[in-house]
């Protein structure tokens, strides 16, 4: 069974705070090629999900919309802190062998 969507927008919310760099120094967001200003993404992103935290505290529930939104967010973010090198970048699969080879 599918969760409902603050279920849903509780698991995301989990995941991107585990998975972005908010703690990381401010020394090792700012590099001399900057793709994106990692800090203020990385505050941005904070600061939705501080207040969508609030907002399922008090006991507001999120639309499917809601959750596109914030998901499309966080994987633009995500994105530009793999181009800065601050998040690994999935490992590229190995093509699959030709048929006859």
């Amino acid at each position: 069974m599918k969760p409902d969507t603050r279920t849903a927008m509780y698991e995301l919310i989990h995941e991107v705070r585990s998975g972005f760099p908010f703690d990381a120094t401010e020394a090792s967001l700012c590099s001399d090629d900057c793709n994106g200003c990692s800090k203020k993404l990385l505050e941005f992103i904070a600061m939705e999900l501080d207040d969508w935290e609030v907002r399922l505290n008090k006991g507001i529930n999120p639309t499917f919309g809601d959750l596109d939104k914030l998901a499309r967010t966080c994987k633009k973010v995500h994105c530009v802190l793999q181009r800065n090198e601050l998040l690994e970048s999935p490992s590229p699969q190995p093509s699959p062998k030709g048929r006859g080879s």
